[in-house]
């Protein structure tokens, strides 16, 4: 199996302050790996560090055995890295097509409507309502939003942080069961997710992050049957 991410020894935060305090982690391809833990462990420092919006101190990121490590954004994105932050994800002021035309700027017009109309066939429901602001839609739509822009850019490779906050247990649902779909398009995804139980049952393995170190891993499966795990950490004291 080839691997697509594999991160040694991170050290990260924003400028003086350190968050992460050596972070080992992998991702093969197709899987879904999901990153659990208590608020304020590093969880969203770390995709930020990947995505190259937050600092690296030390370590070595590899993607598909190539070092990223002082890559910028707009490099990654154009090596197949796409990444929708937890808020701030959708432009409220423009329309949906607008939101979608966003995330392909540099592309050639006939190129970027394939790929929203790809888009719109994975999230159907923006279908109708490409005019509409996203100011307009529902938590649970633009977090469809966010993700089909994202997927303009054609990743092979999806960071994803908290994608079901605040959504109604129903859209919490939907958006786990899209995500877990991507992978049938060749999309290797790697989550922060809130809700750990409904993410661990879709994922291949699972994370626990804790004092910005990786505190404990294991096939997603086994996370969920764990007592002790699910205690801490699942809610199922």
């Amino acid at each position: 199996m080839n691997r697509v991410l594999d991160v040694k020894g991170l050290k990260g935060g924003y400028g003086s302050v350190q968050i992460l305090n050596g972070i080992d982690l992998y991702v093969d391809e197709g899987e879904l790996v999901t990153i659990i833990g208590p608020n304020g462990c590093g969880k969203s420092t770390f995709i930020k560090v990947l995505f190259g919006i937050a600092d690296r101190y030390e370590g070595v990121l590899l993607h598909r055995g190539m070092d990223v490590s002082s890559w910028r954004t707009d490099r990654l994105v154009k090596r197949g890295i796409a990444y929708v932050p937890q808020v701030d994800n959708v432009f409220p002021s423009l329309t949906v097509h607008e939101n979608l035309q966003m995330g392909g700027l540099r592309l050639r017009s006939s190129l970027l409507t394939q790929r929203i109309d790809r888009a719109c066939e994975m999230f159907n429901e923006l279908k109708f309502r490409m005019n509409d602001l996203a100011a307009s839609l529902s938590g649970g739509e633009r977090q469809m939003l966010a993700i089909s822009r994202a997927l303009i850019s054609n990743p092979t490779f999806l960071l994803l942080d908290e994608p079901t906050a605040a959504l109604s247990p129903k859209y919490q649902q939907d958006i786990i069961e899209r995500i877990n779909e991507l992978r049938k398009q060749g999309i290797t995804v790697l989550i922060i997710e809130q809700n750990a139980k409904l993410s661990l049952a879709r994922s291949d393995r699972g994370y626990i992050f804790v004092g910005g170190k990786v505190a404990h891993v294991a096939p997603a499966s086994d996370l969920l049957h764990d007592p002790n795990i699910g205690a801490y950490f699942l809610g199922t004291r």
